[in-house]
């Protein structure tokens, strides 16, 4: 979908515990060059029957970068970069329902963003651009999400909103307590600004969050404590493998034409500065991210 109606390619974004996928085929680790430094990893690609996946760990092999420290930036250009159209995040979170215990995915909807450590847009100095953020995620990816699941079987609850952490530390208790009552579903520490920089570089982009525990504010539950979460991490890890399995078949099916909830459309009205005044530079770097839309801009300018 990347120049509008292309073949699919999915982004496997693999958050903590997910540090590989089953059944790949011909695979190669292949390290992407970006202008903003490097990502997390080498990126894993191959094939689920038809359809070509790249798969990222995103605190990269071994666990070795903390949420703050990952460049978010380099990993979506990355992906970008290799003809990615459609990014699978997966995400450990904590939980503030009791409905959403642990071992449950959340296909998230909405995003609180409380982070305040890092870089949150390609544009800037130089080329300036805003896009939407109203309706971060795509629904179609959503639904193949949710109808892959039940083939999966794995427990799935549809919509959520996503309060994104800096960390490393996890929340207090009036922290915890504060989102509660905010009305959000679920906490985590690694979603945001990644869901921002996806709709930026016109990927459609969903996020599934996987349970692993109920936040401190649960009184039975106590303090958070990194030995149950890792114990859970594993059985999740073991869930999102079957359900990347499951969402190849239909992704490649659903590609026809643009997205239509306009994820691959998203720089067309978003970028202000205009041609003349843009940074040489800028331009240069955002050749992956935003390279549709400028060289549509050059064509028009004659």
């Amino acid at each position: 979908m990347g120049e509008l109606g292309g073949m699919a390619m999915l982004g496997v974004i693999g958050g903590s515990g997910l540090y590989s996928i089953d059944g790949l085929e011909d695979q190669a680790w292949v390290a992407v060059d970006t202008p903003w430094g490097p990502p997390s990893d080498e990126i894993l690609t191959g094939r689920l029957g038809d359809l070509e996946v790249a798969f990222l760990p995103r605190h990269g092999r071994g666990h070795r970068l903390s949420p703050t420290e990952i460049n978010y930036r380099a990993n979506i250009d990355a992906l970008k970069r290799l003809g990615v159209t459609d990014v699978l995040s997966m995400s450990a979170c904590g939980s503030f329902r009791e409905e959403l215990p642990p071992g449950t995915f959340v296909v998230v909807d909405q995003f609180i963003d409380r982070t305040f450590a890092r870089e949150k847009s390609f544009f800037g100095s130089g080329l300036v651009a805003h896009v939407s953020m109203a309706d971060p995620v795509c629904q179609r990816l959503g639904d193949l999400i949710e109808g892959a699941a039940i083939f999966a079987e794995v427990t799935l609850h549809r919509g959520g909103t996503y309060l994104a952490m800096e960390g490393p530390q996890f929340s207090s208790r009036a922290e915890s307590n504060l989102y509660r009552g905010w009305g959000c579903d679920v906490i985590g520490m690694t979603n945001m600004p990644e869901a921002k920089l996806a709709r930026e570089a016109e990927l459609c982009y969903a996020t599934v969050a996987m349970v692993t525990d109920f936040d401190c504010w649960h009184d039975e539950h106590g303090a958070v404590e990194v030995a149950t979460i890792v114990e859970v991490l594993h059985r999740n890890a073991q869930a999102a493998r079957a359900l990347v399995r499951g969402i190849a078949p239909t992704l490649g099916a659903s590609h026809h034409g643009a997205c239509r909830h306009g994820c691959d459309r998203a720089l067309e009205h978003a970028v202000i500065t205009p041609p003349q005044a843009r940074d040489p530079g800028a331009v240069a770097r955002l050749d992956a991210v935003a390279g549709r839309v400028l060289r549509l801009e050059a064509k028009a300018q004659g």
